[in-house]
């Protein structure tokens, strides 16, 4: 393993964050707007919707080890994991676009269709989130620079997410021409073009200056000593129950806002870049209270106490309480997020944890599984939310909705995804790697 000086530039971190942007575009569509698109625009049922979202997972428990194995095997002149950005940016956005296109076919050509773009954004989306959430740990070897990274780039995903969440909905009612169908595609479009320049960037823009030694494992051997790193195995645990948490609440808070609180396209907007807005400023708070305190405790206190918020939103806000709702909604999503540059930064710290116990490095299969983690989440999540909006009587485009399904709407938005982030919380007690403990790792390994 060989190191170079360990500190980024301004520019660099930048560009690492402009990755993780390009990344948002599709993570934050599919968060915000795919569910609503899918149910109230596409036109599938929210049952089909569900399969659509939980089959499509089993794809991932192949192409995410599989991606995380190339990367430990491949190395080119641009390194391991910047040259995805480079070659399969515009793959990548022509698929966020064909997702977001609604063709005329009938049902049973529409649910083809949406298979078949929906797997095609799902491998294109695999194909540069492992590389690029591999990326970090060849950036520095420095834990503080590497938060610090994290911080950037969990700044400009939220800043895609704003733009997903307030300029979408706009452009889409601006641009259809009174089709919210023809909206969406355009909308989408654009988002689509940002995300394939924001890739081009982060290529030209970072360095891989850290060299780490891969030893050629096969499969088997690599899935034993990932299973025996247990600090990585509780992180595979959190990412899990975090993101179904995550996309519970940000999948239903279109319809929180159109339906629960009874707002047109610029309300849906509104309080959609509310929570993104809040989670942009949870970033540079993190980074700040983490100089003080423990970034650990920081983490669990955070996401137990976002059950708590959950459940006061619950019993606090009824129909149509728009100023009490963008409130609490507010702090809601602040405190979820103030946890996310320290998973991130983690994961890296995880891996050599399992490096310096195991004298053997298994670095591409932790950050894939990691995602696959993620995107086993994201589809359980789809799913729950298909079939309880199913269960509670939702009607697509319905002028009102009954008193069940505004209730379930709201239990979505707020306590059951509040639940999971509990278990979250609690999962991290048994989390040890302070800043303290990994300069020990670092004296072990050498870096």
């Amino acid at each position: 393993m060989k190191t170079e000086n360990q500190k980024l530039s301004i520019l660099e971190k930048v560009g690492y964050g402009s990755g993780d942007a390009a990344v948002n575009v599709v993570i934050s569509s599919m968060f915000l707007i795919i569910t609503f698109f899918y149910t109230d625009v596409f036109g599938l049922k929210p049952t089909d919707m569900a399969l659509l979202f939980l089959l499509v997972r089993f794809i991932d428990a192949i192409t995410d080890p599989l991606m995380g194995i190339i990367t430990d095997r491949v190395k080119t002149k641009w390194g391991r994991y910047r040259p995805y950005f480079l070659f399969l940016s515009v793959p990548f956005g022509i698929s966020v676009f064909l997702t977001f296109t609604t063709p005329g076919f009938d049902y049973a050509g529409k649910l083809v269709y949406a298979y078949i773009t929906y797997i095609f954004v799902t491998i294109m989306f695999t194909s540069v989130t492992i590389p690029y959430i591999s990326l970090i740990s060849v950036l520095t070897s420095d834990p503080q620079e590497r938060l610090s990274a994290n911080g950037y780039r969990l700044f400009f995903a939220k800043i895609a997410a704003f733009m997903v969440s307030i300029v979408v909905p706009i452009l889409a009612d601006k641009l259809g021409g009174g089709s919210i169908s023809r909206g969406y595609q355009l909308a989408m479009g654009i988002m689509a073009l940002v995300g394939t320049g924001l890739l081009l960037f982060s290529f030209f823009t970072t360095k891989e200056r850290v060299e780490h030694v891969v030893d050629e494992k096969p499969l088997l051997q690599q899935f034993k000593l990932l299973l025996k790193n247990g600090q990585w195995t509780l992180l595979l645990g959190v990412c899990f129950f975090g993101t179904v948490g995550y996309v519970i609440r940000n999948s239903v808070a279109i319809f929180y806002a159109k339906y629960f609180l009874g707002g047109d396209a610029g309300m849906q907007s509104t309080f959609l870049a509310t929570g993104v807005v809040a989670a942009i400023l949870a970033m540079p708070a993190s980074t700040l209270i983490t100089k003080k305190y423990c970034k650990v405790k920081l983490f669990k206190w955070t996401q137990i106490a976002v059950g708590v918020i959950s459940l006061i939103m619950l019993l606090v806000v009824k129909p149509g309480d728009v100023m009490v709702a963008y409130v609490l909604y507010f702090i809601l999503s602040f405190v979820v997020d103030l946890h996310a540059p320290i998973f991130w930064s983690a994961i890296a710290e995880a891996v050599d944890y399992g490096h310096a116990e195991s004298g053997q490095r298994v670095s591409g299969l932790s950050f894939g599984g990691i995602s696959l983690a993620q995107k086993m989440g994201m589809g359980i999540a789809g799913a729950a939310v298909g079939y309880l909006l199913d269960y509670f009587e939702y009607v697509p485009n319905a002028v009102e909705q009954s008193e069940f399904a505004l209730y379930g709407i709201a239990l979505m938005l707020t306590v059951i995804p509040g639940v999971f982030h509990t278990i979250m919380g609690a999962m991290m007690f048994r989390y040890k790697i302070t800043d303290e403990y990994y300069e020990t790792i670092k004296a072990k390994l050498g870096i």
